[in-house]
C-alpha cells in the first residue's frame, strides 16, 4: 500500500463517445478504399485502422490532477503557490478563451470532448505564461481542488 495522498481531484479526459464513432468511422471508410485489394484485406485494413484510431484517442487522452501541491495537466505542471485567480468556464466561455480573448501565451490542455474547463493564473514572474487553460468535465470540482492546494501552499 502507498503512503502517498490521494489526489485532490484527478480525471482522464476520456475520448467522447462521437470521437470514438469518428475513429470507428475512418476505419470504415479506409476498409471501403482497400476493397479493390480483396474483400479480407479490406476489412483486415479496415480493423487496423479503426482500431489504431481508438487507441491513438485513449493513448492521447492527458490526465488533469491536483495532486502533491501541484496542478499537472497532461506532461505540465506547476505547483499550487504559484497559482493566482482560478475560474470554473462554461462551455460557452470555454470557446471564447479559446477564441478572441486568447492569449498566446497561455498554456492550453484541450481536449475537444471536454467542453468546460477552467482559467488559472499564474503568478510566477520568472515565467511569461499569463494562465493555464485546462479542459476538463468537472470545472467546479477542479476549481475548488486547487483552490485549496493553494490556500494550502500559502499557509
Amino acid at each position: 500500500m502507498s503512503d502517498a495522498p490521494a489526489p485532490a481531484h484527478r480525471e482522464r479526459l476520456h475520448p467522447s463517445p462521437a470521437a470514438l464513432a469518428g475513429a470507428l468511422g475512418l476505419g470504415l471508410v479506409v476498409g471501403l478504399v482497400a476493397v479493390p485489394l480483396g474483400v479480407p484485406a479490406a476489412v483486415a485494413v479496415g480493423v487496423v485502422v479503426a482500431a489504431a484510431g481508438v487507441a491513438a484517442l485513449v493513448a492521447g487522452s492527458p490526465v488533469v490532477e491536483v495532486r502533491d501541491g501541484e496542478l499537472r495537466a497532461g506532461r505540465a505542471h506547476v505547483p499550487a503557490r504559484l497559482l493566482g485567480e482560478v475560474v470554473p468556464l462554461t462551455a460557452e466561455r470555454m470557446r471564447a478563451e479559446l477564441g478572441p480573448l486568447l492569449d498566446a501565451r497561455a498554456y492550453v490542455c484541450l481536449r475537444s470532448w471536454a467542453r468546460t474547463g477552467v482559467r488559472v493564473a499564474l503568478e510566477d514572474p520568472a515565467d511569461p505564461t499569463p494562465y493555464w487553460l485546462v479542459s476538463t468535465r468537472h470545472p467546479e470540482r477542479l476549481a475548488e481542488a486547487l483552490v485549496a492546494a493553494r490556500d494550502a501552499a500559502a499557509a
